[in-house]
């Protein structure tokens, strides 16, 4: 398993001023931010073992990242 962390800034580097631009007019946006970021950083905390955990509470994690980052995507594809 890969320990990098999946910040917002590389998983959209070019989109990162409509990103910001959201955040400031969506509110439901500027929460999947806030929840990426907090499952984001559980995720990289079971992978460097900071937060050790189940093998299969960290793959629920990583789904549930997953599956905001598609709808982040899905947002900034329709903004």
């Amino acid at each position: 398993m890969s320990n990098t962390p999946h910040t917002l800034q590389e998983e959209f580097p070019f989109e990162m001023e409509k990103l910001r631009a959201l955040k400031g007019t969506n509110a439901h946006f500027a929460r999947l931010l806030e929840d990426y970021d907090a499952i984001n950083d559980a995720v990289h905390n079971a992978e460097t073992h900071v937060t050790p955990m189940d093998g299969l509470a960290e793959v629920d994690l990583r789904k549930k990242r997953a599956a905001i980052k598609d709808e982040i995507a899905r947002m900034l594809a329709t903004a």
